[in-house]
């Protein structure tokens, strides 16, 4: 197994107009009110338009998503797309909520530009995505599942590829798409560039690495493997039958800004928003059994602020990105290390400062040592 021990990289950040970028692509990132770089972008984007494959390990919220498109536009925009026009990049994300934000992000990013892309996800008809890859975009960011139907349906043309990019890829390989993954994987050009990004480096993702890599150069950003230092975390011990009115209180009387709240199941996440709800705490819920139009309105009225409390599960809230996001709240002890570092990493994001806050039952501390001991950080 190929060993992974970057050294930890936290540079200055670079002024963007210093990165000798294409001025169409500069336009694009003014408009977003970019400045400088941050960390993961300071590491990844010189090797990036150096062609080199990376792999970068970033806490969530570190601005990874910039880090992977903006080289990739800058590659686009030196070197004119192909005609008839096919896919030149591909971006693999575990979830349609990150596939439709890494999606905005180009969108804004290729303003003043004639790149194309599309996202592309289930929950919806794929008759318009069909259409759209059977006529070629430049760039294709889709969910594994997905994308797989349309392989299947020989909707899709990845002869011309020229870079993929693994998103989340951790959080891939939890949710099971790995499969899916390799054999996406094994369908595409062997001489490419690819670019893979995770919060943790399990050691399936670090096979990874042998087989589909070539001499990748490694970026660590932050200390490996814990939660952002712009948290604070604290835990709060009761009865698990105290939990929801506890919750009610301190949601009502304490909680400043917009609250995440995972819980382990579908079940008890739509439970505890319709409880939340009928005490008059406006509260939606996010989780795999409800429709991709009731996900979306979700994820909407919560970063709208309609809905000040988003109760979810991990699936459903993974690659979730809204910024401003002042607590996360775990209604029960998260099961693994892992589960724990991408919660709280919803808050806490670019530089701003969060909370995070788990509920524990007497029954759960010794499981909340256990986490304590994993994830490096004291609990009180």
């Amino acid at each position: 197994m190929l060993a992974y021990d970057p050294v930890p990289f936290d540079p200055a950040p670079i002024p963007f107009d210093k990165l000798s970028l294409d001025e169409r692509l500069l336009s694009g990132i003014r408009d977003l009110g970019w400045a400088e770089t941050r960390p993961v972008q300071s590491g990844v984007i010189p090797l990036a338009i150096s062609s080199d494959d990376v792999i970068a390990c970033a806490e969530t919220g570190t601005g990874k998503t910039a880090a992977f498109l903006v080289p990739i536009l800058q590659r686009f925009l030196n070197e004119p797309s192909p005609q008839p026009l096919r896919t030149r990049a591909l971006v693999l994300a575990p979830t349609r909520e990150l596939a439709v934000q890494i999606e905005d992000q180009v969108q804004g990013l290729t303003y003043h530009t004639t790149v194309s892309s599309i996202a592309v996800f289930g929950g919806v008809p794929m008759e318009a995505q069909e259409r759209a890859l059977r006529a070629g975009v430049d760039i294709v960011v889709a969910t594994p599942g997905r994308l797989m139907d349309h392989m299947r349906h020989e909707s899709t043309d990845f002869s011309g590829l020229e870079v993929l990019v693994l998103d989340e890829a951790d959080r891939m390989l939890d949710m099971g798409f790995w499969p899916d993954v390799q054999r996406i994987l094994s369908a595409l050009p062997i001489s490419r560039q690819t670019l893979l990004f995770s919060a943790t480096m399990p050691a399936e993702v670090l096979k990874l690495t042998q087989e589909f890599l070539r001499g990748p150069k490694y970026i660590q950003v932050g200390r490996r493997g814990g939660p952002a230092q712009t948290i604070s975390h604290a835990v709060q011990t009761m009865a698990s039958g105290e939990k929801t009115q506890w919750l009610a209180r301190w949601l009502r009387d304490e909680a400043m800004g917009p609250v995440l709240i995972f819980c382990r199941t579908k079940i008890g996440a739509e439970r505890l928003a319709q409880r939340l709800s009928t005490m008059g705490i406006r509260a939606a819920s996010l989780h795999a059994d409800r429709t991709q139009q009731q996900r979306m309105a979700a994820v909407e009225g919560f970063r709208t602020g309609t809905y000040p409390v988003l109760v979810a599960t991990d699936v459903a809230a993974r690659g979730l990105d809204i910024d401003g996001i002042a607590h996360v709240v775990n209604y029960e002890v998260p099961d693994t290390p892992e589960a724990y570092v991408h919660r709280v990493g919803r808050t806490g994001r670019a530089e701003s400062t969060g909370s995070a806050l788990t509920l524990v039952a007497p029954e759960e501390l010794r499981a909340l040592r256990a986490l304590e001991k994993a994830v490096g950080v004291q609990l009180q």
